[in-house]
């Protein structure tokens, strides 16, 4: 039976641009062990989290209809009832779902990319989730299949955990034959079924040792897609390479029964353009998904983010969609756009995908629509989830209360959607990722500042540098009197003077209430001091004794001494507690632009002692943690109370940030001693 051609995208008498939405439902497995960001985030048990979906604009949610989740211990045995009650709920709040059967996933454990048994079982798990919603008209069979290939069969990151090129592209076609395979089985019910086809467009930037890997990544990007158009045959670049892993009938039998997608679903982040670079030595401190040295016929190079190397040669959005639209002339539309940063820079990202979209509409490409993906935030993708250190980003909305609370990013996707203008603090600002944000400017600041009431030098310090980081208009006030702070009409105060009385009201209170900003107040105090986190109208930060990277502490001790090769001796009793400043201060501009008000929490985890936070350091950066030798014994921390939520990073990702700000930290002051010696 051949498969239908592509559907014609309804022509709608709203032309405008389109919201949608989804949350990060990925299910991968790593070994024996699965990773459901449904669950991690809550989702599960929040049918309610659909209407505040809803209140957003969104015409169109990815959502799930995972195999993995329906059927996860046979082919026989179908569970619906989780989308039971969630499918018609999104049709009754008037969004049409986009349903997703395998999101970076390999299928249950009785199947997995390289067996030739996926293909036709996803395409009976298919035929299923259609004959239960005859009404759906969108369906991403495979979720990005291009890069989940990558992952589990050439990078070895997800199961089945191959590092062989010819694993890929078994593992590839396996996928895009289950997307054939679903679709035939979807529009046998549903002829009017549409296909939106998702992936990471991205390219790739070489140094010129590494060009000619970096030309046939550039090829390669496209694969998913071309092979669904059915172009991939004798004088495409790339048939003699893949045929060559005895793939040559599988191409044939493809390209003579394809599958075009109705839609090209590009998924936009930030990493998704990557250079390949041999000089090591000009990267250091990458992060942990770039961190390893990669070898290319015989080049040693590192693999990292464009942007944040060579920003100038960044092709961006604008540019990669014009070639998607000059390859296929299919309708695009973004189905993923999420920056994993802080909130100010998290809304520059999306809107100027957004404006990208709308000018790109103008010179006549098809886009359709621009996705707010991660609308409950995710976990563990700085890690590309191959463990649980338990890294959250937030989205849309943040759920590490337990209950999705609307971060600034709500209010922008529901200004985008009913046609205005998103406004604020910093809104408006270029992104860091554009070469001119690099260039220190004097600015004449016409917008309203946060006003920073000094007082704790590190903290105020702190401040200080976030806010000229994030391009945030700030003005440090020595002297907070009302009528000082009046003047400057500031949109939010932030209170470094670190007042430890819980119960006293900053001067600045009336005006916060007359106002109606938002204030912060930061306090250190013992956990479970209720008094420290007292309820005001403004924010109350609950932190530990704070630290960070330029002054001395136990860590900084720590590390300086195991980057000179010395033993430390720490003590094995003293229960670790400690607040790191960069963290906590830009924890708490993200919350001021939430406009969250009342005490949270930025106390470290509990349970370890201080000979134990020198072992994970030692780890983190690189050494061996048994040169920590613990004074006094080891005390048991076990079974102390964890303190409840906080806003703190995960600890592996406070240590990661800290060791390279430390490093740094230590490089200026050695550079900058050395121009102070030769200027003698």
């Amino acid at each position: 039976m051949s498969i239908s051609a592509a559907t014609p995208w309804p022509a709608r008498a709203n032309t405008r641009l389109e919201l949608w939405g989804g949350h990060e439902c990925t299910v991968n497995r790593v070994h024996d062990a699965w990773f459901d960001q449904t669950l991690r985030a809550g989702h599960q048990d929040r049918p309610q989290d659909l209407a505040l979906f809803g209140q957003l604009g969104i015409t169109r949610l990815r959502y799930p209809a995972l195999w993995e989740r329906i059927s996860p211990e046979s082919p026989d045995v179908q569970d619906f009832a989780w989308t039971d009650e969630r499918l018609p709920e999104i049709r009754r709040l008037g969004m049409r779902p986009i349903v997703t059967l395998c999101h970076h996933g390999s299928g249950p454990h009785y199947t997995s990319l390289l067996d030739d048994s996926f293909a036709p079982g996803l395409a009976r798990h298919a035929a299923a989730v259609a004959a239960r919603y005859p009404w759906v008209e969108d369906y991403t069979p495979v979720n990005e299949p291009l890069t989940t290939a990558r992952f589990s069969a050439l990078y070895g990151f997800w199961y089945p955990h191959h590092r062989d090129e010819g694993a890929f592209w078994h593992a590839l076609l396996n996928e895009i034959d289950a997307t054939r395979l679903s679709m035939r089985a979807i529009r046998q019910i549903n002829p009017a079924a549409r296909l939106i086809q998702t992936d990471d467009l991205g390219y790739c930037h070489a140094s010129s040792p590494l060009q000619a890997e970096a030309d046939f990544q550039n090829e390669r990007r496209w694969m998913g897609w071309d092979l669904l158009c059915g172009t991939v045959v004798p004088g495409h670049p790339l048939w003699a390479r893949i045929a060559a892993f005895g793939l040559g009938e599988r191409l044939r039998q493809i390209a003579d029964d394809p599958c075009p997608p109705d839609v090209i679903g590009i998924n936009h982040y930030l990493s998704s353009e990557r250079l390949l670079d041999h000089q090591v030595e000009r990267h250091g401190g990458r992060g942990v998904a770039d961190a390893g040295v990669h070898l290319s016929d015989g080049v040693a190079h590192v693999d990292v983010d464009a942007a944040r190397s060579i920003p100038d040669r960044v092709i961006g959005l604008s540019g990669l969609i014009e070639q998607a639209w000059e390859r296929y002339r299919l309708p695009i539309a973004v189905t993923e756009c999420h920056n994993g940063s802080t909130r100010d820079e998290q809304a520059r990202w999306f809107i100027e995908g957004w404006d990208t979209a709308e000018a790109l509409r103008q010179r006549g490409v098809e886009v359709l629509a621009l996705t707010a993906w991660s609308l409950l935030g995710s976990y563990d993708w700085n890690r590309m989830v191959r463990s649980t250190a338990g890294h959250y980003e937030a989205g849309v909305f943040d759920v590490r209360g337990g209950e999705p609370r609307p971060t600034l990013m709500a209010r922008v996707l529901k200004e985008l959607a009913e046609g205005r203008r998103p406004s604020g603090p910093g809104v408006s600002e270029r992104g860091w990722w554009h070469a001119e944000r690099r260039v220190p400017t004097i600015k004449t600041v016409t917008a309203p500042p946060i006003a920073i009431i000094a007082g704790d030098p590190m903290l105020t310090d702190a401040a200080v540098a976030a806010c000229t980081t994030r391009a945030l208009p700030h003005v440090v006030l020595n002297t907070p009197s009302p009528a000082r702070i009046a003047a400057e009409r500031p949109w939010a105060i932030f209170d470094a003077r670190m007042d430890r009385a819980a119960t006293k009201a900053p001067e600045w209170a009336a005006y916060h209430a007359e106002q109606d900003i938002i204030g912060a107040v930061v306090r250190v105090a013992d956990p479970g001091d209720s008094a420290a986190v007292a309820g005001h109208e403004w924010l109350t930060v609950d932190a530990a004794p704070l630290f960070g990277p330029a002054e001395p502490h136990l860590l900084t001790d720590v590390l300086d001494a195991l980057d000179q090769e010395k033993q430390v001796v720490v003590d094995g009793q003293q229960e670790w507690r400690g607040s790191y400043v960069p963290f906590l201060v830009d924890g708490v501009l993200d919350l001021l632009l939430d406009g969250h008000r009342g005490p949270v929490s930025f106390q470290p985890e509990r349970g370890w002692t201080d000979a134990e936070i020198a072992r994970a350091l030692a780890a983190v950066a690189g050494h061996d943690p048994s040169r920590i030798l613990p004074l006094n014994g080891e005390a048991a921390m076990t079974g102390l109370d964890e303190g409840g939520v906080s806003y703190l990073p995960c600890l592996e990702t406070v240590l990661e940030r800290f060791v390279g700000d430390r490093r740094r930290c230590r490089d200026w002051v050695e550079a900058r001693e050395m121009l102070l010696e030769a200027a003698e």
